[in-house]
């Protein structure tokens, strides 16, 4: 008999936790799995990428104020059994907050509960702050049967925070590896790339944890040096009057295009001559894995999953997570023409990790032998920076 799994996600907006769960929905073994998916809200341009089998649900049709801080009013198992009517044998909280408060409310021991992490803790008061204290948020994540982090950053600082250390386990995430390369190669209609200059691209949400306020200032420095270059930004976001502002009283607009979201990113990233991912935060980067998968170099700062992801900076420049690190980094790969033809094969090598077989099978694996008891997962015996051995069992 197939097992009974639901998803629960707040949205499908453009986040990169969304897309990849979407991923994840859509390559499933549908011989071993009934799918089912729930959102708190019915909104998301990933939506329509997901496949029509997979059951898809939701709680409310539109955003509202103040939701948070209303859910925080009741306890997590008044809220489970407000908003879940259907037996599950595995309940999947994809992401941090309400879906974990909410799932983490079911005391029905038949039915296996699995929490994903994507962001790694760097301060427990905000990580906590869906949940009415930290006390309570600890003990929401101690009902769970397993807790996945996206990346061996991600769950080690989780481990740290809450002192919890069973049950823990890294998957990656998964990413459309064939469909990524096929769409790579798609025509571009709307701009035109001038391949006499130097071409910078980055995608993601136009959020303050992206860095792209940093991201702009050192391009505007290297344009004031005579460095010619052009930047190319992806993502929609509520700090996009704010970087347009910055282009418009820095005289930028003939070095900087601000894209929006486009359905396939890829084409932009494949015929840019360098990726950078400038995140202050990250969990385990879709954008870096997809920029690897097209073979396209990559330069980024240092934050969560990013030394797995690259081996320590042989597959990709890594550099201090600062604004002097990352200006200086750059400029060292537009001059350096041979480093960067370096990095760009070893991004065509390096993304073949990332096949979207092998992060399927290995999530199936943890769904097929989840256990309410699991074995201690001592985070030190991992080797750092691994991404071949860094996967739990």
């Amino acid at each position: 008999m197939k097992k009974k799994i639901l998803f629960f996600i707040p949205d499908l907006r453009y986040g990169g936790a969304e897309k990849v769960l979407v991923n994840l929905l859509n390559n499933l073994n549908r011989n071993k799995y009934q799918l089912y998916l729930l959102t708190l809200f019915d909104e998301g341009v990933n939506k329509q990428y997901l496949k029509k089998d997979v059951e898809y649900n939701y709680i409310f049709k539109k955003v509202f104020r103040g939701n948070s801080l209303l859910l925080k009013l009741f306890p997590p198992k008044f809220l489970y059994k407000l908003f879940i009517k259907e037996h599950y044998d595995i309940l999947v909280a994809y992401l941090e907050g309400i879906p974990s408060r909410v799932f983490s409310g079911c005391d029905d021991k038949s039915i296996k509960k699995i929490s994903w992490v994507h962001t790694e803790m760097i301060n427990l008061n905000s990580f906590m702050r869906p949940y009415r204290s930290i006390q309570e948020g600890i003990d929401c994540y101690k009902k769970y049967d397993a807790i996945v982090g996206v990346s061996k950053t991600v769950i080690d600082s989780f481990g740290r925070g809450t002192r919890i250390t069973k049950r823990l386990h890294v998957k990656y995430n998964t990413v459309e590896t064939e469909q990524i390369r096929a769409k790579s190669v798609e025509p571009i209609d709307d701009i035109v790339f001038n391949k006499d200059i130097f071409n910078i691209c980055s995608v993601g949400k136009l959020t303050e944890v992206k860095g792209f306020d940093r991201l702009l200032k050192i391009h505007n420095k290297l344009i004031v040096e005579g460095i010619k270059c052009h930047l190319y930004i992806l993502g929609h976001g509520e700090i996009r009057a704010r970087l347009e502002a910055y282009i418009r009283d820095n005289h930028l607009a003939a070095s900087v295009t601000l894209l929006g979201f486009r359905d396939n990113p890829y084409k932009y990233v494949r015929n840019s001559d360098l990726f950078v991912c400038s995140s202050y935060r990250e969990g385990f980067s879709t954008a870096v894995t997809e920029a690897l998968i097209v073979g396209t170099p990559v330069i980024t700062t240092l934050c969560s999953g990013m030394k797995e992801m690259l081996s320590n900076g042989k597959y990709g420049l890594i550099v201090d997570n600062s604004e002097v690190a990352l200006y200086m980094g750059l400029k060292q790969l537009i001059t350096d023409k041979d480093l960067l033809a370096n990095y760009r094969a070893l991004a065509i090598q390096r993304g073949s990790y990332f096949e979207t077989k092998t992060t399927v099978q290995e999530v199936e694996k943890l769904f097929d032998e989840i256990q309410p008891q699991q074995p201690e997962f001592i985070l030190e015996n991992y080797p750092k920076g691994d991404l071949e051995h860094a996967t739990t069992n």
